[in-house]
């Protein structure tokens, strides 16, 4: 369990972490035991990580033992974001305030995790994700490098809704490079949605979207490829 220690105000620090001394804490902090951070993180008042797992009686995630949570170097962790234990923050990251991100989750280098998005178990994520505000990404997604996913935009895993044996296999979204989804988008279980495509805001998407698609629509519907001038290198 951590104990208290006078290296910040209120910090709690649990043993074996790894806490270079160009880390910045704030107030109240408590980070648990086996924790690694890099050099230069910034960890901002109330966060919490390496939080111990805590599940369900019915939930279906695995209860294995969990590796130790690691925020790569120059990551910043903000005001009040929790962090579970077996997860892996890139460097330069920033999670922001209020965020949740759970056990078994990689989120690549120079991302952003936006105010009170929660980012749930099993989930990779590459470099360069922006993630904005209020999202939720299910478990079991995959989001590859520089994909853009505006606030409020929501994924989902479970078509019965929980009415399922135990043999029924969650399906996350894929979400290809450089894709870029609107606010407010609903993505069903197991979609995918294509290298450079365009998920037009409020958009509710029940299939596949292909490569440089541009869709809207409740369902959604593809109207138009994007451009070669709406491309990513065009922006880089």
């Amino acid at each position: 369990m951590p104990r208290p220690s006078d290296r910040a105000p209120g910090l709690m620090l649990g043993e074996g972490v790894v806490l270079p001394d160009s880390v910045q804490l704030g107030a109240h902090v408590v980070i648990h035991d086996g924790t690694l951070l890099g050099e230069d993180v910034q960890v901002q008042d109330g966060v919490i990580i390496g939080k111990p797992l805590a599940l369900g009686p019915r939930s279906t995630a695995s209860r294995d033992a969990l590796p130790p949570t690691e925020i790569g170097a120059g990551a910043k962790i903000c005001a009040g974001a929790i962090v579970l234990a077996g997860t892996t923050i890139g460097a330069g990251t920033v999670v922001g305030d209020q965020a949740h991100v759970r056990e078994r989750t990689r989120v690549g280098s120079a991302c952003v995790v936006g105010r009170g998005s929660s980012v749930d178990n099993e989930v990779v994520i590459g470099d360069r994700v922006q993630i904005q505000t209020g999202c939720y990404i299910t478990a079991y997604t995959v989001i590859e490098d520089d994909v853009f996913v505006a606030p409020g935009v929501t994924l989902t895993n479970d078509d019965t809704m929980a009415r399922h044996g135990p043999d029924y296999e969650l399906r996350g979204a894929v979400m290809r490079r450089a894709c870029r989804v609107g606010g407010g988008v609903v993505l069903v279980p197991g979609v995918e949605i294509g290298e450079e495509a365009f998920v037009a805001a409020g958009a509710v998407v029940t299939k596949d979207v292909p490569a440089r698609a541009m869709v809207m629509g409740v369902p959604a519907r593809k109207v138009r490829d994007v451009g070669d001038e709406d491309l990513l290198e065009r922006w880089r």
